[in-house]
């Protein structure tokens, strides 16, 4: 009888004391509460924008621009709509960001086993880059690659040359562009091939090392593979590509490429800054391994080099991953500094001059915010799923 009490009472109390109902209950309330806000916010900047006459909606991506952008990578001039004007400083912002993240990591990574070498020289070396150039505002960085190493450069006409195909000078940098003659698809052809061969060389050596303990050089061998194959291919079918070398004309060079110098500043300037950050965290991570793995490491007789490639690096990438997320991260959200000095990334051409144009304060800034959200949720997935795949599984 009494634990049918017991029972009962606890039935009658059992929802107001079960943490779970309760927090359930406090994240309705909030739930609602945010709802509520939402729609005051909305409500009421819909009706200031209509009490002052200013019009809602995306129909000015349709609209004539009339402005011109001094780097593009699709076709693009005066004539060509606001929404064209998006993707062109998304192409943009991607272009330097993904090329910033490779040079950054490659980078990084070589000044972080730089720090840790017995040489004193390359470890101090190391060491003052970091404290260097991790300690000054990336924007002072970019002005100074900017203002201080491109604009000083001379003149077209003065050109510093490069095996008379390459030309520097403060219009950028010159250099020769491909034009792809018929043939050429049989060169991508022989690329995709070669992947394919690289792919089965590479499972072939891992099944090779797990089951005899013998390592095979598959850097060294995919890298003649996925050079050799091709450029053989090349020849066999007659060189199917012409090069369009620059070439002085008036008072600037024609044909080729032209990288300007605000991307090559803004790139500098994101790629050093960010390997500064990036060699730490890779020194961290291989001081977080135990020093008994270097020591067993050398009792087999392996050289230093290998005992970081074999050993070390693939047991610190575990540690290294996640911080170095973040540092992806802030270089792709960084980009958008590029307003400082006029490269016409998506801040730039789309949050600032088509803005100001168009009047669409809200639109255009929701539509920027949505792109930056996007690339960041996407390296965040990839670099998710890698450090998952690379991750200890226990038994």
């Amino acid at each position: 009888m009494p634990e049918k009490k017991k029972d009962l009472a606890k039935g009658h109390t059992a929802f107001w004391n079960d943490p779970e109902k309760r927090s359930m209950i406090y994240q309705i309330i909030m739930l609602v509460f945010l709802v509520i806000c939402g729609v005051y916010i909305v409500s009421n900047t819909l009706h200031n924008l209509d009490s002052r006459g200013i019009k809602t909606g995306f129909d000015f991506l349709w609209s004539e621009a009339g402005f011109g952008i001094n780097q593009s990578l699709i076709e693009y001039d005066e004539s060509h709509s606001y929404g064209h004007t998006f993707f062109v400083g998304l192409l943009n912002t991607i272009l330097v960001a993904s090329i910033g993240i490779i040079i950054a990591t490659v980078l990084g990574f070589i000044i972080g086993v730089a720090r840790l070498s017995n040489n004193w020289l390359i470890a101090k070396i190391s060491a003052v880059y970091i404290e260097t150039f991790r300690n000054i505002p990336l924007l002072l960085q970019i002005f100074f690659w900017y203002f201080a190493v491109l604009r000083p450069l001379p003149r077209p006409k003065q050109s510093i040359e490069l095996f008379d195909v390459f030309f520097l000078n403060n219009r950028g940098l010159s250099i020769p562009s491909p034009n792809l003659a018929e043939g050429f698809g049989w060169v991508l052809l022989a690329f995709a091939l070669s992947l394919f061969v690289v792919l089965g060389v590479t499972r072939w050596a891992k099944n090779r090392q797990d089951t005899t303990g013998k390592s095979f050089p598959i850097v060294s061998i995919s890298l003649v593979i996925m050079l050799g194959l091709p450029a053989l291919t090349y020849f066999i079918v007659g060189s199917p590509i012409d090069w369009d070398v620059p070439a002085l004309r008036g008072f600037n060079y024609r044909g080729g490429i032209t990288v300007i110098p605000e991307f090559l500043a803004l790139l500098l300037a994101l790629s050093v800054y960010t390997a500064a950050f990036i060699a730490e965290i890779v020194r961290s991570g291989i001081l977080s391994i135990n020093k008994g793995q270097s020591e067993a490491s050398f009792a087999l007789g392996l050289s230093r080099p290998k005992m970081l490639k074999l050993v070390i690096i693939p047991q610190a990438m575990r540690v290294i991953i996640p911080p170095l997320t973040s540092q992806y991260l802030n270089l792709v959200k960084n980009s958008s500094l590029a307003t400082a000095i006029g490269y016409p990334d998506l801040v730039s051409v789309f949050a600032g001059t088509t803005l100001n144009q168009t009047g669409q304060a809200i639109e255009v800034i929701a539509m920027t915010m949505a792109v930056y959200l996007t690339l960041s949720l996407l390296i965040s997935l990839f670099m998710n799923w890698y450090n998952k795949r690379i991750a200890l599984v226990e038994r």
